[in-house]
């Protein structure tokens, strides 16, 4: 008895047709390529419809089992091969909405934020020190850092003979001259902010309050020195200026920039722009007691006292020389060096940590 039927080689013929219609439109409605992955399964997979149709292959008569195996293959290679192309279709599309897209997409997970830098200590204390100057009066004035000698040492008070200039080992600028010879020009790296007072003097009428931040450069390296560093200078002209208005203001930046109760010292010293000069110490901040009182410790030498600045009344000669009459006017002046009140702030005990930018170091401020 035959246990194939003839019925079941057109129903395999019509499955096949009806599969081969079909399929095209499926893969088209897939707009992922998940969805057309998922579609494909569908139809090739090992529970697919077009394997269920070769399934059935066994119960067609025998002579039309190689015609249906025919037609089956061939539509598994239309399936794969329109799979292939609807796929490349999709990735097509995928990067052309990359491109033409906006350049941040919005749906992404967002980003865990990176550390933000801050202010390096020397710009920090710099901008302390303004700031403090600036609400006692005081405007901010530039001056540049390739200063005539005139202005850096002459005017100041330093005549070329006098032994004042070997104090300062300065960094000369050296021109050509016209036979082709190089000599050492009246031009050089400014040694201090003080051509700052020189420049405010000669273009502006008294009275003026000023303060002067910038670089300045010396031939010095060692622990507490560097060839450059930055000061800040500060002076007051007017009628009738006395070395109490200096230790007044001396007291109150003391006060407001190391906080309250600060007291401040003076000691005669020498300066040949000032008149007379003093050294100005602060209370130590590192061995300062409960009840204001300070101990001593290491950093100040057991004197309770740190030295932060240089500061006197203005030399008449200075007044002179820029053009003043000094019968008019009187004034003070004081500049400190920030890299020294940054080490007092911090305890930093050597000046190269403040210039080598290692981020361990820096990390703790």
């Amino acid at each position: 008895m035959s246990t194939t039927d003839p019925l079941a080689e057109q129903s395999i013929e019509r499955a096949v047709g009806r599969l081969r219609a079909g399929f095209p439109a499926r893969f088209a409605s897939a707009m992922t390529e998940q969805a057309l992955r998922d579609e494909n399964a569908k139809i090739l997979g090992k529970k697919g419809e077009l394997t269920a149709i070769l399934k059935g292959l066994g119960s067609a008569p025998p002579e039309a089992r190689r015609v249906i195996g025919e037609l089956v293959n061939t539509l598994r290679r239309e399936v794969e091969t329109a799979f292939g192309e609807r796929l490349a279709d999709i990735a097509h599309q995928q990067r052309d909405r990359e491109l033409s897209g906006p350049p941040l997409d919005l749906t992404l997970p967002g980003r865990a934020p990176t550390p933000t830098g801050h202010a390096h200590p020397i710009s920090r204390v710099r901008d302390e020190i303004v700031d403090v100057l600036v609400s006692l009066g005081f405007a901010v004035h530039d001056g540049p850092e390739v200063e005539l000698e005139e202005n850096n040492f002459a005017k100041l008070g330093f005549p070329p003979d006098h032994p004042a200039t070997d104090m300062q080992d300065s960094f000369w600028v050296r021109l050509g001259s016209a036979n082709g010879a190089s000599e050492r020009a009246r031009i050089l790296l400014r040694t201090h902010t003080s051509n700052v007072q020189i420049r405010a003097m000669t273009t502006h009428a008294p009275p003026m309050a000023f303060i002067g931040p910038g670089a300045v450069y010396r031939r010095d390296d060692d622990a507490t020195h560097s060839s450059m560093f930055h000061q800040i200078e500060c002076f007051l002209i007017d009628e009738g200026v006395t070395m109490a208005h200096l230790k007044g203001v001396l007291a109150e930046f003391a006060e407001r920039f190391f906080g309250a109760g600060t007291p401040i010292r003076l000691r005669p010293s020498y300066f040949p722009f000032v008149e007379p000069g003093a050294e100005v110490d602060v209370g130590c901040p590192f061995c300062k007691q409960p009840d204001g009182t300070r101990a001593g410790c290491s950093v100040c030498k057991k004197t309770g006292f740190i030295e932060i600045l240089g500061c006197g009344m203005i030399h008449p000669a200075v007044f002179e020389n820029c053009g003043l009459d000094p019968d008019r006017w009187t004034g003070f002046a004081f500049g400190m060096g920030i890299e020294r009140v940054a080490m007092v702030r911090y305890g930093i005990p050597n000046i190269r940590l403040l210039f080598d930018n290692d981020p361990r170091f820096l990390a703790e401020f």
